[in-house]
């Protein structure tokens, strides 16, 4: 039988450099990471924040290099805090662009239908840093979260207002999974610290139209109102309840963006206004995590870079921290990585995903704005 002639050499080394040359792009292509959120509606000044942050760190990244060689490629998407559009949004982007993580979903009824859908488990896909402290996102598969719980937060908030003498407590909440959170975590605390809950007020979701609850709080006369609400909606509570002749200490949940409550308020009207802390303050500089971001954001001028921006920042280290350590960048690798490593420190904050149902810290803290807009602790 005659043997099939042999290809010319110099096809031989085409094919061969050609090989090579597939080979060393596969090598070098993009790791994708995504992020659905709100850029536009009212919570799209949290989304642009969040967005901001993260981006600074993959832009300092790539500058350096990339992970093992590659570039970060940030793709996001606005789902304008639609939970429907939320899950499409996702689904789209994980099957378009193939990314190895997700990061800063914004709103705990959107990571809730996330995580009734099970899209996150079924393509082993993580969303580090999903923007909410609901028992129901940190305890879902595949959703890790950088900050301390709403429960965390609202305790030690009722904790350190009953140790005041404070025994009268408003409430107003956003009418949905956060809100609801939030509303099960004061009432209970107020019981465990022997406070009334004297009214509650919820608002409706993705709106300002927070009249009922100002006019409520105002008959009510508590010592102090907490808000868990978003931050267009904290505003515009704030406004209204001043003008209505309000006197009560108004205390906001960590989800309210206190850069752009100073700005919309002015430093005199929002004097007074206290609020929980649950990452690193950009006026903490002792922080090397602080240090680190405020010589990026300097570099940067994003006008989207607010309070609201340490979020994003430190769930992109946190997850460049485990690409790093991650032998083959996979989306299952990566969750592994996430879920079994060690605490992760980046940079004087430190993050442990190892515990199920639990938010990656339990960091707390309160701060209020003085009489120039400066805050204090």
């Amino acid at each position: 039988m005659e043997s099939s002639p042999r290809p010319p050499a110099s096809l031989l080394m085409r094919a061969a450099g050609l090989a090579a040359l597939l080979l060393s792009q596969a090598a070098q292509a993009d790791i994708v990471v995504g992020q659905v959120a709100p850029f536009s509606g009212p919570q799209a000044v949290t989304g642009k924040a969040v967005r901001a942050g993260a981006q600074l760190w993959f832009d300092a990244v790539n500058a350096r290099g990339g992970v093992k060689g590659q570039q970060i490629r940030f793709v996001t998407r606005d789902d304008a805090q639609k939970p429907e559009q939320t899950v499409r949004l996702v689904k789209e982007l994980i099957e378009k662009e193939a990314p190895v993580a997700l990061l800063g979903t914004i709103g705990t009824s959107n990571l809730e239908a996330l995580a009734a859908d099970g899209v996150l488990p079924r393509t082993h896909v993580s969303m580090v840093g999903a923007i909410s402290g609901a028992a129901s996102v940190a305890g879902a598969d595949g959703m890790l979260v950088v900050k301390a719980s709403y429960r965390d937060e609202v305790g030690r908030l009722l904790s350190q207002l009953s140790h005041l003498g404070i025994r009268r407590v408003g409430l107003v909440y956003q009418d949905d999974g956060l809100g609801k959170d939030v509303l099960a975590g004061t009432q209970e605390g107020a019981g465990r610290f022997g406070m009334t809950l004297v009214a509650r007020a919820g608002y409706e979701r993705n709106t300002v139209e927070v009249r009922s609850a100002v006019a409520q709080m105002v008959a009510a006369a508590p010592e102090v109102v907490v808000l868990g609400a978003t931050t267009a909606a904290a505003i515009e509570f704030t406004r209204q309840y001043e003008a209505a002749g309000g006197r009560a200490l108004l205390y906001g949940m960590s989800i309210i963006d206190t850069d752009a409550l100073l700005k919309a308020l002015g430093t005199q009207r929002a004097r007074g206004y206290a609020f929980s802390i649950v990452l690193p303050l950009p006026s903490q500089p002792s922080r090397p995590v602080v240090r680190e971001y405020l010589a990026l954001k300097a570099a940067a001028a994003n006008p989207d870079l607010s309070a609201r921006s340490m979020e994003g920042f430190i769930a992109a280290k946190a997850l460049v921290m485990s690409l790093e350590k991650t032998p083959r960048i996979t989306p299952e690798a990566v969750a592994t990585t996430l879920r079994t490593s060690a605490a992760f420190d980046v940079g004087g904050y430190m993050l442990d995903f190892t515990t199920r149902g639990r938010s990656g810290s339990q960091y707390v803290n309160f701060g209020i704005f003085g009489s120039d807009g400066r805050i204090v602790q």
